[in-house]
C-alpha cells in the first residue's frame, strides 16, 4: 500500500511551490524574501483572458518569472528537483498520492478546519454569516482537507468585508505561520476536531438574487462581488446592499412580494424580500460602469413605477 512521504523533522531550505491565483502571490514572495530556496514553481497552464483572448500567465507564474524562478505546468515535475517539501497555496488541483508518496506537502487552507473543507471556504464563510474564519497550515493527504493541522490563525469577519478584502486579510494572516512551518519545521500536528462542514465551489446559479430569500442572505451574497438580478431583460450586478430598517419594513412593505420595488430614495432603492426588505445602494448595469442605485433607478425610471416595478 502506497503511503505519504515522511515529513521533514525540522526546517527546510529548498521547496517546491504550488499555487495559481492572486491569493498565492504574497506567500511566494514572502518565502523568497525569507531566503527559502524555491527549486520550482508549479502552477496552472496559461489561460486566455481579456479582449483578444491572448494567453496570459497565472498571477503566480508572472511573479515567478519576475523573480527568475523555474516554472512548470506539470505536477509530476515537483518530485524531480530534490526539494524537501512542497508548499501548496490555492493551486487548484487535487494532488494525487503518486506525488504525495514522493514529496511531503503542506497546504495553506483558508478556513478554520474542519469547518469549510473544500474549494470555496472564504465564500461559504461569508454566505453563512460566520463571525470569524482563519487559516490553517495543514498536511496534504489523499482526503480533501483532512490532514493534521500544524498551525492556525483566526481572522474576524467584519460587516465591511467583501470576498476580495477578506481574502486579503486571510493571506496576510497566513504569512507568519507559513514561514514558521517551513523554516522551523511543522512538528507533529493536531488531528482536526469539531463539526465538519464542506465548502462546495460556488455554482453560477447561486449568484442570481432570489428575492424570496431573507434580507441577510441577499446582503451576504452581495459580499461575493458577483451577485446579479434582472431588470427589463438586462442583467444588473448588485454591488452593495444592506438590510432595510425595521421602520422602512413596517411603513412600506405591507403586502409586498419579493422583488417588488417599494421605494426609490436618495440613498438607494428599497426592494421587498422574503422577510422584509433590502436597501440597494450600488449597482452595475450590463455594459455600464458602477453607479449609485439612486442614479440607476432614475435612469431606469423606477421612481415612476415604484411599488409596482419588480426585479427578477
Amino acid at each position: 500500500m502506497t503511503s505519504l512521504a515522511p515529513m521533514p523533522t525540522g526546517g527546510v531550505r529548498r521547496i517546491v511551490y504550488l499555487g495559481t491565483p492572486e491569493m498565492a502571490v504574497a506567500p511566494l514572495r514572502a518565502l523568497v524574501d525569507a531566503g527559502v530556496e524555491v527549486a520550482l514553481v508549479v502552477t496552472r497552464a496559461d489561460k486566455r483572458r481579456g479582449r483578444g483572448s491572448a494567453l496570459s500567465p497565472s498571477p503566480v507564474k508572472a511573479l515567478a518569472l519576475e523573480l527568475g524562478l523555474p516554472v512548470s505546468h506539470e505536477l509530476d515535475d515537483a518530485t524531480k528537483v530534490g526539494a524537501a517539501l512542497g508548499v501548496v497555496v490555492a493551486y487548484g488541483r487535487i494532488i494525487p498520492l503518486t506525488v504525495l508518496s514522493q514529496l511531503p506537502m503542506i497546504n495553506v487552507h483558508f478556513s478554520l478546519l474542519p469547518r469549510w473543507r473544500g474549494a470555496a471556504p472564504v465564500e461559504r464563510a461569508l454566505l453563512a454569516g460566520d463571525d470569524e474564519t482563519g487559516i490553517c497550515i495543514m498536511r496534504v493527504e489523499e482526503g480533501l482537507d483532512t490532514g493534521v493541522v500544524y498551525d492556525r490563525a483566526v481572522v474576524p469577519i467584519h460587516q465591511h468585508h467583501t470576498l476580495s478584502s477578506l481574502r486579503g486579510d486571510l493571506v496576510n494572516a497566513s504569512i507568519a505561520p507559513l514561514l514558521r512551518a517551513v523554516t522551523n519545521g511543522c512538528g507533529h500536528g493536531e488531528v482536526q476536531q469539531g463539526e465538519v462542514t464542506h465548502a462546495a465551489k460556488i455554482d453560477p446559479s447561486e449568484l442570481r438574487i432570489d428575492w424570496s430569500s431573507s434580507a441577510r442572505q441577499i446582503v451576504a451574497l452581495t459580499r461575493l462581488e458577483a451577485a446579479w438580478f434582472m431588470h427589463a431583460e438586462k442583467r444588473v450586478r448588485l454591488l452593495a446592499a444592506q438590510v432595510a430598517s425595521p421602520v422602512t419594513d413596517q411603513s412600506v412593505l405591507r403586502g409586498a412580494t419579493g422583488g417588488t420595488v417599494r421605494q426609490v430614495r436618495a440613498d438607494g432603492v428599497v426592494v421587498a424580500c422574503g422577510d422584509g426588505a433590502v436597501l440597494i445602494t450600488s449597482v452595475q448595469p450590463a455594459g455600464k460602469n458602477p453607479m449609485s442605485a439612486a442614479a440607476w433607478a432614475n435612469g431606469a425610471r423606477l421612481g415612476v413605477s415604484a411599488q409596482t416595478a419588480s426585479l427578477a
